[in-house]
């Protein structure tokens, strides 16, 4: 059954340079007063200390200033139940698990959820679900898109090099991701939306025109990141940005012995899917060229077998999730790739 309920969007989106230093007047805009803040480990104290000078200088309170340990299903309960009195809204600050549980924990505790990152290495600052450990198997959870994005170009912008590439591979992703949804279409009868597949195929090429990592290329990519998870919304599922790709990189976080970033992972896997596909690989490889991205694995190669296993093991991790990998055995076909396509041989070992 269609679900014709309207999606949510973000009320208030901002990005720019020095977003961080008018956080406290956004909070203060919407009325809030209290704000429960989730910290990502390792963030420069300097941002931080932004967000807290900005939020006082307009009378709003850090309540609650946590920094995540681990993101599972049972740190989000735990923090849920240790919220204050006075928190009138939560926000995650810096990537990751900070944003993935504060994300959550909003949903708990029914409160507005605002998204602060200082990176974009993937689409799940604005994405309608959280990723999150449950008796520590990773599971995409139910959540709500962010009522505020606060996007601090000169940050993301300062963050390192592999959090910019692996954005570059969550994003360019969709290229596959729409591909496999209209197969599962046709193949079973899974509802597509063309809206939300047109919205999000069209943030791809809005950053290919301007792939560069400069203010401008950081502030379209945000935007299109952004315009991902709307999409997602729009649609009520992931199909607009993640097919079987992100299977396959979900396969190898199960067993790899040296996960990658997530973008990484799924940037290598949406050009091998591609060439599966028969569509899409030379904007891929165009864009993977003029950013870089293959730079990422120069000297961390990737290991063969490791992958031949996630692409075995892809087409089992979701149920009723048709793509390419469920056409056919593609193994053949994916170690023929490793071993003679020019770019492949340069990354994996």
């Amino acid at each position: 059954m269609i679900n014709h309920q309207s999606p949510s969007i973000p009320l208030l989106v901002r990005i720019k340079p020095g977003a961080l230093d008018r956080v406290g007047i956004y909070f203060a805009r919407a009325g809030i007063r209290g704000i429960g803040l989730f910290v990502s480990s390792g963030l420069p104290a300097s941002i931080l200390e932004r967000v807290r000078r900005s939020c006082e200088a307009n009378g709003v309170r850090l309540v609650y200033t946590v920094e995540p340990k681990d993101a599972s299903l049972e740190s989000a309960t735990d923090l849920f139940a240790s919220l204050p009195a006075g928190c009138e809204a939560l926000a995650g600050l810096g990537g990751g698990k900070a944003l993935d549980l504060a994300k959550f924990v909003a949903v708990l505790a029914n409160r507005p959820y605002y998204a602060i990152p200082t990176s974009l290495s993937n689409d799940g600052f604005c994405s309608p679900q959280a990723s999150l450990t449950v008796k520590g198997r990773r599971k995409s959870l139910g959540a709500r898109i962010p009522t505020g994005i606060v996007v601090d170009t000169e940050a993301c912008l300062a963050a390192p090099l592999p959090l910019w590439w692996s954005g570059v591979g969550d994003l360019v992703s969709k290229i596959t991701a729409i591909h496999d949804w209209r197969l599962a279409f046709h193949a079973d009868g899974t509802p597509f939306n063309d809206f939300a597949a047109l919205l999000s195929d069209a943030t791809v090429f809005q950053f290919i025109a301007n792939p560069d990592r400069d203010p401008e290329g950081i502030r379209t990519l945000a935007t299109a990141l952004m315009l991902n998870g709307v999409a997602m919304e729009i649609c009520g599922n992931s199909r607009p940005a993640s097919g079987s790709e992100h299977l396959v990189s979900h396969a190898l976080d199960s067993f790899s012995a040296h996960p990658r970033l997530h973008g990484l992972q799924v940037g290598v896997a949406t050009y091998i899917v591609s060439l599966l596909q028969g569509q899409g690989t030379e904007n891929i490889a165009a864009l993977f060229e003029k950013t870089g991205f293959w730079d990422a694995f120069a000297n961390d190669p990737l290991p063969r077998s490791e992958w031949l296993e996630a692409f075995r093991r892809a087409p089992t991790i979701k149920q009723d999730f048709h793509t390419i990998l469920s056409t056919r055995d593609v193994l053949p076909e994916v170690e023929a790739l490793l071993a003679t396509d020019s770019k492949l041989k340069t990354v994996f070992v």
